[in-house]
């Protein structure tokens, strides 16, 4: 027998994705063609936080956050720069984008017709899933019900005109980075997969409903238990099957087929030891990759520095080869799926579908998704605190962390330049750029353009026409973003942590004890306000650090995400707070916290105690310091108790004089 017959046909690979994108278009559009011509197949595009929220970049709440954690993109000629020699039509496009992904949307199909690209050839996904924003995320604009209606909006409209695009890509990705145990995950994501089809029958023909089914992607997290996650994987690839076929009555299987991409999770890097953080990015994609009946379709990793800041083009070319080793030099696509029939995997597989039916089925009787919001966000919450309590006692173990602590200096974060700092003129570049577009357009043609848009959102018309039209005209994304506030109104989502404390009662004791005895001496009990300032929505961290608080028997005030350090300074004086404490994890803390700092100084409020977390470089921590911050916390510090002590000890008065 010759070696051609002995070797078995290889599956081809998934898609080669880097998550990217940062400072300008010119700089990211430079950094994907970098990447493709270095082996990556696919663009997953990252947007900065006013992109994502709809907002300009020259808006009140974009200082300090242009080009952070994307790439800003405010109009057409924005979206232009960024596929410069990139074509389009022959490229899968993944846009990291929800609450503005009509008009993210509308910007690529206005590009690619000047590309002269045929439409109906485009393929690629917008992520268009506001349920988990409103959980985890907190990149929402507009309350639930005219959320779920642009949703709907654009996959409507790509059924009849962009016949290969995922108009919907529902993501447990952050689900998971807030904490949810894999039953969660995996009711919560299929339970917004059914809000959105439920919604959508009324707006296609019957007869290409299927189609439609067919259409819907997800995009899922992979941690570090990866037995766990492949089982996970494998019991929705079931259930997704079920739902189709049961509760929508699709009878072709290959609509009924579990199509995703993966983000393996970031949640578990650590920025201590941070070089085995690659060790469980590559058991991760494992998770993802082994089982053929549940092998994703595409795979994004992070980087192994991601913990420290953003990384390099080295770093993120790493990231890639590992993937390229995974698919080209081991012999995994060449064998059928290695784990059917096995009885532990079996026994796995059923208990999480059991866990996530039972959750399916509570949400449905609280009326789909949109209605059970709140309970999902408190169920996060709370999962979550069970996660880090787990770290904090040591019963789940994370090397390098809570065990096996002492280290040798890692020769990958010596020196200068181990993770890459976006440019400082960057975001004056592009505020400028912004300027001039608005200059040079023609505003009768913007003006009509954001009259129709208007209309179409009042009419309940389909919102996709109207914005692309607009695109065309010039118009911007905050004047996109303004037109649906306008016409559906903003929201501010639950905050998930009750004003009523948990049952948790393990190593609270002498904290509890602290908190009572300086609340004594202040005459009053313990007050500590938790806000985020800017843009980031990332707010499982201030929730967790409120919930400790809390359960520590202090008084809080958290009013959640996006907030300006005006409103924060006003509700220091409002509710007379001991202590502030500020979670920024978009790398904007600079000129948010000292514009903050300044006004409380201003206001007269500067001796109130004033601590930071976030993912903070230790030379950024200094500064903060040297500005009046009273203490500066990192992914690092996850004894959340020794934080509350710290706390206490901030705002303990001069010893009582009995004393």
């Amino acid at each position: 027998m010759s070696d051609a017959q002995a070797t078995p046909p290889r599956d081809k690979p998934w898609l080669f994705r880097t998550y990217a994108g940062h400072s300008t278009a010119k700089a990211s559009n430079a950094l994907y063609r970098s990447n493709l011509s270095k082996g990556q197949t696919g663009l997953s595009v990252a947007f900065d936080l006013p992109t994502q929220t709809g907002y300009d970049s020259d808006h009140e709440l974009s200082k300090g956050e242009v080009g952070k954690v994307g790439v800003p993109v405010c109009h057409l000629g924005d979206m232009r720069m960024l596929f410069d020699q990139i074509p389009l039509e022959q490229m899968n496009t993944s846009m990291t984008i929800n609450a503005t992904a009509p008009w993210l949307l509308a910007l690529y199909i206005a590009v690619a017709e000047e590309q002269g690209a045929d439409v109906g050839k485009l393929s690629g996904t917008v992520q268009n899933d506001l349920i988990k924003e409103y959980l985890s995320r907190g990149t929402y604009i507009c309350p639930p019900e005219p959320s779920m209606r642009m949703i709907t909006d654009v996959a409507a409209y790509t059924r009849e005109h962009l016949p290969k695009w995922n108009p919907m890509n529902v993501c447990s990705y952050h689900l998971q980075e807030a904490g949810a145990t894999p039953e969660q995950e995996l009711a919560f994501a299929l339970a917004t997969a059914c809000a959105v089809l439920d919604d959508l029958k009324g707006k296609v023909p019957q007869e290409h409903f299927p189609q439609m089914v067919g259409r819907i992607s997800f995009f899922v997290n992979a941690g570090i238990r990866f037995v766990t996650e492949m089982c996970k994987m494998r019991a929705f690839v079931d259930l997704w099957d079920e739902i189709c076929r049961d509760r929508y009555g699709i009878e072709d299987a290959k609509f009924r087929r579990f199509r995703y991409g993966v983000q393996v999770n970031s949640l578990g890097l650590t920025e201590q030891q941070p070089e085995n953080n690659v060790y469980r990015i590559l058991l991760e994609a494992l998770a993802v990759t082994l089982s053929k009946k549940a092998r994703c379709r595409a795979l994004q990793l992070p980087a192994w520095n991601e913990a420290l800041g953003l990384p390099r083009p080295w770093d993120q070319q790493w990231s890639l080869r590992l993937q390229q080793v995974l698919a080209y030099e081991t012999d995994l696509l060449e064998y059928d799926d290695l784990f059917d029939e096995n009885p532990a995997i079996e026994r796995k597989v059923a208990a999480l579908m059991a866990g996530a039916r039972e959750e399916l089925a509570r949400i449905d009787d609280m009326g789909g998704a949109v209605k059970a919001i709140e309970y999902m966000k408190a169920r996060l919450v709370e999962a979550n605190a069970a996660r880090i309590a787990g770290i904090e006692s040591g019963t789940t173990a994370v090397v390098g962390v809570n065990r096996y602590t002492s280290t040798e200096p890692s020769p990958l974060t010596t020196g200068e330049d181990t993770i890459m700092v976006c440019d400082p003129a960057a975001e004056a570049d592009q505020i400028a750029r912004l300027q001039a577009w608005r200059d040079a357009r023609d505003r009768d043609a913007v003006r009509a353009a954001l009259d129709g848009l208007r209309e179409a959102a009042r009419s309940g018309a389909n919102v996709m026409p109207a914005s692309i039209v607009a695109a065309k005209a010039g118009v911007t994304t905050g004047e996109w973003g303004e037109a649906v506030r306008a016409a559906f109104g903003q929201y501010r989502g639950p905050t998930g942590v009750s004003s009523a404390p948990s049952n948790r009662t393990e190593g609270l004791e002498p904290v509890r004890e602290a908190v009572d005895a300086v609340s004594a001496k202040l005459g009053r009990r313990l007050k500590f306000l938790v806000g985020k300032p800017g843009l980031d929505g990332h707010s499982n961290g201030a929730e967790q650090i409120a919930a400790r608080a809390r359960d520590c028997g202090m008084e809080i005030c958290y009013e959640g995400i996006r907030l300006t350090p005006a409103e924060i300074v006003a509700a220091v004086r409002e509710e007379a707070a001991h202590v502030v404490g500020l979670s920024i994890l978009s790398g904007s803390h600079m000129p948010l916290m000292e514009e903050l700092m300044q006004r409380l100084r201003d206001e007269g409020l500067g001796d109130v105690p004033v601590i930071v977390g976030g993912i903070i470089p230790e030379e950024d921590a200094a500064r903060l310091r040297a500005m009046g911050v009273a203490q500066v916390y990192t992914p690092k510090d996850f004894q959340l108790n020794r934080i509350m002590l710290d706390i206490v000890a901030l705002v303990d008065p001069a010893p009582l004089a009995a004393e």
